[in-house]
């Protein structure tokens, strides 16, 4: 099954590098997902049909505000340490996780 990430943050664009590797990582290992990137005030419009979200740290005081806009889908917040480290490894096997697809 074909999982859907969406990362949030302030702009959509922080993130960028961070999806490429995700999407690299979770290739290496054979897990079917999309990720994408976008702004938090698209949390609606893109992330209402994500099997999950994370949310940049940057923005974690919104956390309340987007899970209002998207109440059904589970959202985490990344690690300040590891989103700056770029750490793809620990994001998607978080997504895996608390997904049950580990």
């Amino acid at each position: 099954m074909r999982r859907k990430i969406i990362l949030l943050c302030a702009g959509g664009m922080s993130t960028g590098m961070l999806v490429k590797k995700m999407e690299k990582y979770a290739a290496e290992i054979g897990y079917d997902c999309t990720i994408a990137a976008y702004g938090k005030e698209m949390a609606k419009k893109v992330a209402s049909d994500a099997d999950i979200v994370l949310l940049g740290p940057q923005i974690k005081f919104a956390y309340d505000e987007v899970k209002k806009e998207i109440p059904e889908v589970p959202i985490e917040i990344m690690g300040m340490k590891e989103y700056g480290m770029q750490k793809a490894d620990v994001f998607v096997e978080k997504c895996r996780e608390v997904l049950g697809d580990k």
